[in-house]
């Protein structure tokens, strides 16, 4: 396996799969539907085998390759995994792997959708082992586009306007963070090797480098956050989830939020560390107020993909605020809650999708008693929920934990732009992250009871069709991870840890 260029495969299987789907005749639904389980199932295997293949002793960045693409402007082909990615790469080919099972009846014109939710996905995977500036964000390009096309073309209610809501956002935030990154480009050294540009900006005069991370990590550390549903640019996303395909919203809750957070600490917090030490009192405000009020709107609300989806604008919140910290313990669980919630994310939509798909309802009001035609389901919406709600035994709980210690470790650290001041009221965002976990348990309780456990009302709701063995797999799958990572977390932990130890030893090496 040393001289196999694994990540390359990981990135290209999917690509590849599009491409072999796209020849196949439109009719011969069932080949194309197995070419995408196939490349989505390679894909998985390969990124458990880097996960497993991560050296835990040596940490940093590993699997790397490299070569010269466009040396004119300091391009170049260059990937690579630290403990931080790794994981994301097997929560992309969990999610990606189940939403292709979850969609295996219900899809339309499965030749178009599988051949751009592959498409999607592979971009994804780009995004999460680039180490070259340019080719992140040719990655994290190519992800608009089919996330544009899969919801304007197979979405429901209001799905165009959804969809352009959705790319304008996103597109504004890439530009800005893509301004933000030519100036560093041009000021510290011409290459976009992530390396020789953290080298560059260190290398300038202090006052200069200074400035220019001051200056600049903002608009960089925002533009990315748009896509994490950073507050008050999340806007888009409660309205992409509900009008999205199943697919598409499991991949957009699970992965693509990841996505955003993970930018936002490899390009905005590891290459500007002293423009995040200045302006994390503002980040952490921001996430602060996300946080709250996605939590407050998702108890208040009745459509089962808008709950989901204003829950996770929350977990996002959390995970931001994880990084905020500046330190080991946020930075820890951050990187398992990005995992952990991703499939957590993912399951809850996913059921959301068999249900919708049955009763063509979405209404927690006119839902009742679908424990009895569908346990399996009431069965992975109580996991999902009780990972959400922090409960131990799950993967939220040592997650959440160590962002609140994290922060609460923070709180005493001294502000930059407070003149030395220190960060005390962190302390009161912890507070306020424990309410929202009581709010998330509120609403969580009250939709499971009403149309999981509730007594029937509607009759015609008995009878609907009960789940297939491929919907019953991805629920298993995702279920398993949440039960196997949570009872046993350092399988995720260990690789997590030895990738944020390199990346604490990073800033406190910039000062």
């Amino acid at each position: 396996m040393a001289n196999l260029p694994v990540l390359t495969l990981i990135m290209l299987v999917p690509l590849l799969g599009a491409l072999v789907i796209l020849l196949i005749p439109r009719e011969r639904e069932d080949a194309i539907k197995t070419v995408a389980a196939t490349a989505s199932f390679i894909s998985l295997l390969l990124s458990l085998v880097v996960f497993l293949g991560y050296d835990r002793q040596v940490g940093g960045f590993q699997f790397r390759e490299k070569t010269t693409w466009i040396p004119e402007f300091g391009i170049g082909y260059h990937v690579g995994v630290d403990g931080f990615s790794a994981p994301q790469l097997v929560l992309t080919g969990i999610v990606m792997f189940s939403a292709v099972l979850v969609s295996w009846r219900s899809a339309e014109r499965p030749r178009e959708y599988f051949a751009f939710l592959l498409l999607l996905v592979s971009g994804v995977f780009g995004s999460f082992m680039a180490l070259d500036i340019f080719l992140l964000l040719i990655f994290y390009e190519l992800v608009l586009f089919p996330v544009y096309v899969l919801i304007a073309g197979w979405g429901s209610k209001r799905r165009e306007y959804a969809a352009m809501k959705l790319t304008i956002y996103l597109f504004v935030g890439s530009l800005v963070a893509i301004i933000g990154l030519l100036v560093l480009y041009f000021q510290a050294g011409r290459s976009f090797d992530w390396f020789e540009l953290q080298a560059g900006i260190r290398s300038l005069p202090p006052e200069q480098s200074v400035q220019l991370q001051r200056t600049w990590f903002l608009p960089v550390f925002v533009g990315f956050g748009v896509l994490a549903s950073l507050w008050p640019l999340h806007n888009w996303s409660p309205d992409g989830y509900a009008a999205a395909p199943t697919a598409v919203s499991m991949l957009h809750g699970g992965v693509l939020k990841a996505t955003g957070a993970y930018c936002g600490l490899r390009i905005g917090i590891q290459l500007m560390p002293e423009g995040a030490k200045f302006w994390m009192p503002v980040v952490v405000f921001l996430c602060m107020a996300g946080l709250i009020y996605a939590a407050l709107i998702a108890f208040r609300q009745t459509d089962l993909k808008y709950i989901i989806g204003f829950s996770s604008v929350s977990h996002l919140g959390l995970v931001l605020l994880g990084l905020a910290a500046l330190n080991e313990l946020g930075f820890n669980g951050a990187g398992l809650e990005l995992f952990a919630g991703g499939v957590m994310t993912g399951l809850m939509f996913a059921l959301v999708g068999m249900i919708y798909e049955r009763a063509h309802i979405r209404d927690v009001t006119q839902l009742s008693g679908l424990a009895r035609t569908m346990p399996l389901a009431a069965v992975g919406f109580v996991i999902g929920s009780l990972t959400l709600m922090g409960m131990p035994g799950l993967p939220g709980f040592p997650a959440e934990l160590q962002i609140f210690m994290g922060l609460w470790q923070a709180s005493a650290t001294p502000s930059a732009m407070f003149s030395g001041a220190t960060n005390g009221w962190y302390a009161v965002v912890v507070v306020a992250s424990v309410i929202v976990i009581v709010i998330n348990a509120a609403w969580t309780l009250r939709v499971a009871a009403r149309i999981y456990f509730s007594e029937p009302q509607h009759p015609e709701l008995q009878s609907l069709p009960p789940l297939d063995a491929l919907e019953k797999t991805a629920i298993v799958l995702m279920c398993a991870t949440l039960i196997i990572v949570g009872v046993l977390p350092n399988t995720v932990m260990s690789v997590v840890s030895a990738g944020v130890q390199a990346i604490v030893k990073g800033l406190t090496a910039a000062g």
